[in-house]
């Protein structure tokens, strides 16, 4: 624990004064200039850090030149911890300006007499090599320094010279032949030559120079029949494969012949790792007859370690492609069955296996199939997968050793896989998990709990019959309180709201909040009512809440839970909801309003300058305004009995054209109801383009709340202000698409059954009748019966992702304009640094960054001529992608006109989808822009009434002669 709040307070920057970058860097070099070796160290050694903390090219610049000024006047230790600092701060190489000056200060120790700070110096070449890949003299000194009679040097020559063949075409040519010279000299002995070996596995850069490399491994493999050199050779072989692409199949071949022919158990192990490597990365490239090579082996095999590399092999190809190119392209295929393939017959030979991962591979095979293949005479595998999880999971769930631990969740990983897409499986599936609870050990009755609540998620299989025996465990499992009950508590009680999806009974809710005060710490109750607001159980989660109220240690805390409490209060008020009785309708919106003000005010207090809670704000505020909304339009529903239309409107109506004048005010009302869930719903789509870090469940609730806008805003049109032109197409259901949870199931349906009575009600009768008016408030009412959930973003952010940047010229303080006279154009550069959280592209990755740039003109100085407006405004876009999290481009901007500019930098991230994210930050300056000496003194000389300068010498030089 205290290793954990060390690092949370590091993080934080507690304990530490804030400095600014020069005052670090000067703080640093303070220490590299100390007479104390210590203390020198200490200095180089904390610079990674401060690169994380400023991570922008001038300091970096800054601090790299320093270190190389270490390097060439210290003594070995220090440059070998100015070697770890680099090798550390790769990716940040990049960024350091003065390349030329760095490496001489480096190169410089190459012409030392000692040996070891040469091999340091070409170690930090080799580190360095992104950078100066094409430098000829980095590539002299480490094509010299394999002949040295040093072993250290010849060691770190090897290393910069793999590293500059990564990086430089010319140099893997050039030392291409150097190496096949020294690999096969018979000077040089086998441990240098397991070395020099692997360099050979970036000869990719052109098929020639893969060629001539392959070949040489060739000869190498049948040259030297060792083991160690057997099996260095191999796998270089494979990763030259695999980077040029053309061999793989070749390689695959090869890999099986050795697997196949060669009865050293060492080099079989590492042909199932390097085809493991080629099923990962080219599933498309492996043939029927690979598929059938690799099971005839595993069929073969006396041991078991064998056998489960093989299988582990299959069950990566089983979820690819390369399983349906096996089975379409059986000989005579038609005539075959399902069972007579030797990979089902090896699968089904492993389900039932005494060794546990060779029966989860076996198992995962025969799900993999039945999932992706979809051909009735493979039906039959269905079973077969299935009796192979129970038995997996009987035996996985009594023990406790890590190992059965890892088989549970592969079982458990292949049950959620294979109800999903076979849910006529799901009820045996669900049966076998429930009944194994009983006996199974807390580790393990923790992973079922997660099964179970996944596979409840997808299908309604939990039937209420089956809640007893959940009951029953939870009130067993509260007698004790050791961590692992408590993890079990909180699993337990999500699978028990998941499975009743209406309300929670007293009773059940009465068992879970004995067994809370009885056994559980405060935490346990907090994820179990966070667990209660995600399924929609919210008078359980609103007295969770309400019991943790005094039990918190800070004032943000208590806000925090304060609001959910709340938030769930406001939502349990419209569970009382009753279809055709609007005016209890109404005072139970205005009842959860009243909450939820009370809530967001609370949710304010809760939120810090570190934590901003900003998607719960705007998330809140949105629900606020929708009730809003749904409540205006249900009292304008009622308007049309409190406010019929008067006597003239129909007259009204033919004068002005407009027929649905006759309505009377309920018309305008009306469509200033759709405009605002129209409204609505763009705001709902802001807030899903600017929550780039939240899961996909929490972005399809957000999805669901603009599309539930978008319905109320089509059935107003559709039956009230335009049915003519009503089309129903686009809004039709879209089938079959996969429901991800039960409250997306309820809104779709409540979505499907709102348009099915619109549509019968539309062109039947002439708007605004009393049907008209009690259908659209029926839709708010059944619409807000579901209960809203809210999802894991809001209350937890397992991904981070944000943008810093950086604009250059920046003025000294924020306020003061940069002066720009205006016949020139301002350079902007534009650097970001995108900052990552522990847990970098978990739900998506950055592929670039959109930089916005736009001027506006605020203040005009000198005469106010017409100016084009085109003129007054900048607006400017550049894509540019990340590289080591690190971005820069540059903009020209134009500022004819006299006056002070505002400057908008906005960025905003694209995905490896193409999405587009609105993330954020905007950064703004000031640019005063002046009028250019020459025209002001020409303009001066205009008001004075004296001729321009250039007319005055003009003249003077004729009076000469």
């Amino acid at each position: 624990m205290a290793t954990n709040t060390k690092s949370f307070l590091a993080d934080a920057g507690y304990g530490e004064q804030e400095l600014d970058a020069n005052s670090a860097l000067m703080e640093l070099d303070k220490g590299l200039r100390s007479g104390k070796l210590g203390e020198q160290c200490e200095a180089v050694v904390r610079f990674p850090r401060l690169f994380q903390k400023y991570p922008f090219p001038i300091l970096i610049n800054s601090a790299f030149l320093k270190l190389a000024d270490v390097f060439r006047v210290g003594n070995n230790f220090l440059r070998l911890c100015v070697l770890k600092v680099t090798q550390q701060s790769e990716k940040h190489l990049e960024k350091i300006l003065n390349v030329d000056e760095f490496v001489k200060r480096v190169f410089s120790v190459i012409h030392s007499n000692d040996p070891v700070a040469r091999a340091i110096t070409l170690r930090m070449l080799g580190s360095m090599a992104s950078i100066i890949p094409e430098r000829k003299n980095a590539h002299h000194s480490i094509r010299q320094s394999l002949d040295s009679h040093d072993n250290v040097e010849v060691e770190a020559a090897i290393f910069a010279a793999a590293n500059f063949s990564a990086q430089s075409k010319d140099f893997a040519v050039g030392i291409c032949n150097k190496i096949s010279e020294m690999i096969q000299g018979l000077a040089t002995p086998v441990d240098l030559k397991l070395k020099l070996i692997p360099i050979l596995q970036h000869m990719h850069h052109d098929a020639s120079l893969a060629s001539s490399s392959r070949q040489l491994l060739q000869q190498l493999v049948t040259s030297y029949p060792s083991t160690k050199m057997v099996i260095v050779t191999l796998h270089t072989f494979t990763l030259l494969a695999a980077s040029s692409l053309v061999d793989i199949p070749k390689q695959i071949q090869l890999l099986l012949q050795y697997l196949q022919n060669d009865p050293r158990k060492a080099v079989k192990r590492l042909a199932i790792q390097d085809l493991k490597l080629l099923a990962n990365k080219t599933p498309h490239t492996w043939s029927r007859e690979n598929i059938q090579a690799l099971c005839e082996s595993a069929l073969n095999t006396p041991y078991d370690s064998l056998k489960m590399g093989m299988l582990s092999v299959l069950s990566t190809l089983s979820g690819t492609i390369a399983i349906k190119q096996y089975f379409s392209s059986a000989p005579g295929a038609a005539a075959t069955t399902a069972r007579s393939f030797d990979l089902v017959k090896l699968a089904q030979e492993c389900c039932y296996h005494n060794n546990r991962g060779i029966a989860a591979h076996g198992v995962r095979i025969l799900t993999n199939i039945s999932a992706s293949c979809q051909e009735k005479d493979l039906l039959p595998l269905e079973q077969d997968a299935v009796f192979g999880l129970e038995a997996l999971l009987v035996l996985c769930s009594q023990d406790d050793s890590p190992g059965a631990q890892a088989t549970l969740k592969i079982t458990l990983t292949c049950m959620v896989k294979l109800v999903k897409c076979r849910p006529h499986l799901s009820q045996s599936v669900v049966e076998s998990l429930l009944t194994q609870l009983h006996s199974a050990q807390d580790n393990a009755r923790i992973l079922m709990c997660h099964c179970l609540a996944a596979i409840a998620m997808q299908l309604p299989v939990l039937a209420d019959g089956m809640l007893g025996d959940l009951m029953d465990l939870y009130k067993l499992i509260g007698q004790s309180a050791t961590d692992k009950k408590q993890e079990l508590l909180v699993s337990l009680a999500t699978v028990i709201f998941v499975s009743s999806q209406k309300a929670l009974s007293t009773e059940i809710k009465t068992v879970i909040k004995q067994q809370l005060e009885n056994a559980s710490n405060g935490w346990t109750a907090y994820r179990i009512a966070r667990q209660a607001s995600r399924m929609g159980n919210h008078d359980m989660a609103r007295e969770l809440y309400q019991s943790l109220l005094t039990q918190v240690a800070s004032e943000h805390f208590y806000f925090w839970l304060n609001s959910l409490k709340e938030f769930s209060h406001a939502e349990q008020c419209l569970t009382g909801l009753q279809e055709d009785s609007y005016s209890s309708a109404l005072s139970c919106i205005a009842e959860a309003l009243k909450s939820y003000h009370k809530g967001i005010a609370s949710l304010t207090a809760a939120s810090t300058p570190l934590n901003p809670l900003s998607f719960q704000c705007g998330f809140v505020k949105l629900r606020i305004d929708l009730l809003q909304a749904f409540s205006q339009l249900i009292c304008t529903c009622n308007s049309l009995k409190t406010s019929p239309p008067p006597a003239i409107a129909t007259t009204i109506a033919m004068t002005s054209g407009n027929d649905l004048q006759r309505c009377g005010r309920i018309s305008n009302q009306m469509k200033h109801s759709m405009e605002e869930f129209r409204n609505l719903a763009t705001r709902y789509g802001d807030l899903y383009q600017s929550s780039f870090d939240a899961d996909s469940a929490t972005l399809r609730n957000v999805e669901l709340q603009q599309q539930s806008c978008l319905l109320i805003s089509h059935a107003i049109e559709a039956l009230i202000l335009d049915p003519e032109s009503a089309s129903f197409q686009e809004y039709s259901s879209n089938g079959t698409a996969h429901v991800e949870s039960e409250y997306e199931r309820r809104m779709m349906s409540v979505f499907n059954h709102v348009l099915e009575e619109v549509e019968s009600l539309n062109r039947k009768y002439a708007p605004v009748s009393y049907l008209h008016t009690a259908c659209l408030c029926n839709a708010v009412i059944a619409l807000l019966k579901v209960p809203l959930s809210f999802q894991r973003y809001f209350f937890q952010k397992l991904q981070s992702t944000s943008i810093k940047l950086a604009l250059s010229p920046s003025p000294r303080n924020p306020a003061e304009p940069i002066a720009v006279q205006n016949n020139q154009q301002l350079a902007l550069k534009v650097e970001g640094v995108v900052q990552h959280g522990s847990k970098p592209g978990l739900f998506r990755k950055i592929q670039s960054v959109c930089l916005n740039v736009s001027s506006v003109l605020q203040s005009k100085s000198g005469q106010d001529y017409k100016i084009p407006i085109d003129s007054m405004t900048n607006e400017m876009e550049q894509r540019v992608e990340p590289h080591n999290d690190y971005f820069s481009t540059q903009f020209l901007l134009n500022f004819v006109i006299l006056g002070t500019h505002n400057i908008t930098v906005e960025s905003s991230v694209i995905d490896s989808n193409g999405i587009v994210w609105k993330t954020g930050p905007k950064t703004t300056i000031f640019v005063k822009s002046l009028e250019d000496p020459y025209s002001q003194q020409v303009r001066l000389q205009q008001q004075q009434g004296q001729p321009p300068l250039q007319q005055q010498q003009q003249r003077t030089a004729y009076s000469r002669f």
